[in-house]
C-alpha cells in the first residue's frame, strides 16, 4: 500500500467514524434531555470497530480481516505489560494525591467505589471485549497506518486529537462523567494516554489485549481520585480542578518520556 493509500484509508476511517458515531448519539437521543435509547448508542460506541472491520475486509479480504480480529486474543506478551497496563493509571492518580498533598496541605477526595470493584469491572471489562468496539479502530486500524506515513510518535499525537473529538458529542450528554466538562482540558489527557498506548503497542507486537486492559483500567480506575469539575458547565472554559491539572501534568510526563522513547519509530 503506497503512502496515498494509506492517507486516503486513514482518512477515510476518521470521517466513517465520526459520521456514523455522532449520527448515532444524536440519533438515540443523547445529547438531548431524557433517556438515549440504549442500543444506538451502544451502535455508535463500537462504531470505530464496526468501520475499521468494513474497510478492512473491503480493502484486504478476509485474511487481512482475521489477521486483524486474530490481534484482540493475542495474548502471548510478557506479564510486564499486563502490569504496566492494569496498573497506570492506579499510579497516576495515586502520585497525583500525594503531589496534592505536598502542594496544598491536605488530601484530595478520594472515590467512594471499593477497589475490588473497580478490579472486577476492568477484568471483566477486557475479556468480554468491550474495548474492541474502539481499539480494533484506533489501534488495530488506525495507528499502524497513521505510523507507517508520519512515524510512531506523530501519529500517536495525531490519533489523541481524533480520538479526543471523537468523544465531543458527549460532553452536551447529560450522561456520563464528561457532561460540562472542560474539553480543553480532556484533549491534553487523551492525547497524552493516546501516546501511552502506542508505545505499549509497539511494545506488544501490535497485540490489542493488553491496550484493551489498559483503556479498561483507565475507564474502572480513573476515580480512585476523581477529577470531575463539580458545578462545570462551560465544555470551553479550563477546569478548576486541581487534581485534574495534576493529572494531566503527570500524565505528560510519562507521554513526553515515552515520546523521546519512540523517536525514530516509524512502525507501530
Amino acid at each position: 500500500m503506497t503512502a496515498a493509500d494509506r492517507t486516503g484509508s486513514t482518512l477515510a476511517f476518521v470521517v466513517l467514524t465520526l459520521a456514523l458515531s455522532w449520527s448515532l448519539w444524536f440519533a438515540s437521543g443523547v445529547t438531548l434531555p431524557g433517556g438515549p435509547n440504549q442500543l444506538l448508542f451502544l451502535l455508535g460506541v463500537f462504531s470505530p470497530g464496526i468501520v475499521a472491520i468494513g474497510l478492512t475486509a473491503f480493502t484486504g479480504g478476509r485474511f487481512a480481516l482475521t489477521t486483524l480480529l486474530r490481534r484482540l486474543i493475542d495474548w502471548e506478551v510478557p506479564a510486564r505489560w499486563y502490569v504496566f497496563a492494569a496498573f497506570y493509571m492506579v499510579a497516576i492518580k495515586l502520585t497525583t494525591a500525594l503531589v496534592h498533598r505536598v502542594a496544598f496541605g491536605a488530601w484530595p477526595v478520594f472515590g467512594q467505589e471499593p477497589l475490588l470493584l473497580m478490579v472486577g469491572a476492568t477484568v471483566a471489562s477486557t475479556m468480554m471485549g468491550v474495548q474492541a468496539g474502539e481499539e480494533l479502530g484506533w489501534r488495530g486500524y488506525a495507528l499502524p497506518k497513521l505510523a507507517d506515513r508520519f512515524g510512531l510518535p506523530v501519529a500517536s499525537v495525531l490519533l489523541g486529537v481524533i480520538w479526543a473529538l471523537w468523544h465531543l458529542p458527549l460532553f452536551w450528554a447529560p450522561v456520563g462523567d464528561t457532561f460540562g466538562q472542560s474539553f480543553p482540558l480532556y484533549l491534553l489527557q487523551v492525547v497524552a494516554l493516546s501516546v501511552t498506548i502506542a508505545w505499549l503497542y509497539s511494545n506488544t507486537r501490535g497485540s490489542l489485549l493488553p491496550v484493551m486492559l489498559l483503556h479498561a483500567a483507565v475507564n474502572n480506575t480513573k476515580d480512585i481520585v476523581p477529577s470531575v469539575d463539580r458545578g462545570a458547565t462551560d465544555i470551553w472554559s479550563l477546569s478548576h480542578s486541581p487534581v485534574a491539572w495534576i493529572t494531566v501534568a503527570l500524565m505528560w510526563l510519562c507521554a513526553g518520556y515515552l515520546l523521546i522513547r519512540m523517536r525514530g519509530k516509524s512502525k507501530a
